[in-house]
């Protein structure tokens, strides 16, 4: 989260507020997906904040409303869930959305909407009021940003695939494990400074709900351990099924290598070099030249 102090940004002090909201400094890359139901939801709706805040800015202060703050949450009750749907810049919002769409894709695929949706707003909520909990008094600062749900999103992907890699900054290679072992880490020193415009206590604070969430949620880890089961016994079967077919090519090798062997190239058929030749590329692995 980022907080955009009153001494640099000159509409802020027409509201004599203090802007505080979520960003992401590391950039990700990942094989492209398909937008699922409910990741296409939340693009959408969040997109659709972020218009209406520009478009009636000089009419209605809509972060002062759906924001998060301890001066207004009440009575603005909604604000633990609404601030999550508010962001304070183009590249707030696109980047959140980014790495929402790239690592909750494929969560919503394995749980489904429903379950995704309830894991994104736990986080993002309870996020939130955890904020709102060492903020209380913190009159001149306001939370906006969807990046609790989205550290959560992270956490919840690094537990499902450990082993997975992702490029910071579309160079470096790492592992998910080591990457979320690391953004946790920041989130957690930065947390303890004073003078930031990001958040880091709400990023450390979805990871947290989420792995606790996901910990001590039966519900899930029966899903997760269905899904790595059905993901070894398919490995498995794929391997099974690839060394008998290169075994059963094999065979076919030897038996017309020994027909070569024994009465010479040219007593095998036009069709039966040709398989020969084929064969011997598949079991090579290598591509067959012009």
């Amino acid at each position: 989260m980022l907080v955009i102090g009153s001494k640099t940004e000159p509409w802020i002090l027409r509201n004599k507020m203090r802007y505080q909201f979520q960003s992401h400094q590391t950039q990700f890359t990942w094989n492209p997906r398909s937008f699922t139901g409910a990741i296409k939801t939340l693009i959408i709706i969040n997109a659709v904040m972020y218009l209406l805040h520009l478009i009636s800015s000089s009419q209605v202060d809509l972060i002062r409303i759906f924001g998060l703050s301890s001066s207004t949450v009440w009575p603005l009750i909604w604000q633990p869930l609404t601030y999550m749907f508010m962001h304070g810049g183009f590249w707030h919002l696109a980047i959140n959305m980014l790495v929402l769409w790239m690592f909750g894709s494929e969560l919503e695929s394995i749980w489904g909407k429903q379950d995704f949706l309830k894991y994104y707003f736990v986080t993002g909520v309870g996020a939130g009021l955890i904020w709102l909990l060492f903020n209380i008094g913190g009159s001149n600062f306001v939370l906006i940003g969807a990046s609790g749900a989205v550290y959560g999103i992270l956490m919840a992907y690094g537990l499902m695939f450990p082993n997975r890699t992702v490029y910071i900054y579309f160079l470096f290679p790492i592992k998910v494990k080591w990457f979320v072992i690391f953004v946790g880490a920041m989130a957690f020193f930065s947390s303890m400074g004073t003078g930031s415009n990001i958040s880091h206590l709400t990023h450390l604070s979805g990871m947290l709900i989420g792995y606790l969430y996901l910990g001590f949620n039966d519900h899930w880890r029966n899903i997760s351990f269905n899904f790595r089961k059905k993901y070894i016994e398919l490995r498995t079967a794929y391997k099974r099924k690839s060394k008998e077919h290169d075994t059963k090519i094999q065979q076919e090798v030897d038996i017309l290598l020994d027909k070569a062997n024994i009465c010479g190239w040219e007593s095998l058929t036009e069709e039966e070099q040709a398989k020969l030749q084929n064969s011997s590329w598949k079991l090579s692995g290598k591509e067959p030249k012009n």
